[in-house]
């Protein structure tokens, strides 16, 4: 009778230890299901595009004025042209609209210097446009805030 007390105390610490490693793997597999699932999310959420509201342009217009241009084949030619200037920000298109007399001014000197025919093809109003963004450079009144012109928008050009 000896033998069945002593088998009858090691089976509740067999069962026991079973008990033991059944809640380890159990919390083991639950732990790993709750970080998978943590893991999945984060990258869904990063795959759903985020809507993106591109900045509204702010232009500022130049009224038409016509320019005598020097040519080649003739004596003068005229030159009529439109402008929009595609600003970067508000305190650089308040600036402008400030100054419009000196913008049209520099604009009219620089027009003035150009030859008629390089104007007519599309090269030559690219370096046009160059040109003009490199006057934009030189401040106009002192002290500046930096201008953000951005392009130089034909709206009307004819040379005649």
């Amino acid at each position: 009778m000896a033998k069945t007390a002593t088998s009858g105390t090691r089976k509740p610490w067999w069962l026991l230890g079973i008990l033991v490693i059944l809640l380890s793997m159990g919390s083991s597999v639950g732990i790993f299901y709750f970080m998978d699932n943590r893991a999945e999310a984060d990258p869904q959420a990063m795959a759903e595009p985020v809507p993106v509201t591109p900045p509204t342009p702010v232009f500022v217009e130049i009224k038409p004025f016509t320019v005598n241009v020097p040519s080649r084949q003739f004596e003068q030619r005229l030159l009529y042209i439109g402008l929009s200037l595609k600003v970067g920000n508000e305190v650089t298109r308040d600036l402008l609209i400030e100054h419009m007399p000196q913008v049209r001014s520099r604009l009219l000197m620089l027009l003035s210097s150009q030859e008629a025919e390089s104007l007519t093809t599309p090269e030559g109003k690219q370096a046009l446009s160059a040109q003009i963004m490199t006057d934009f450079e030189r401040p106009l009144t002192d002290p500046q805030p930096p201008l953000s012109i951005q392009d130089v928008l034909y709206t009307e050009f004819i040379v005649q």
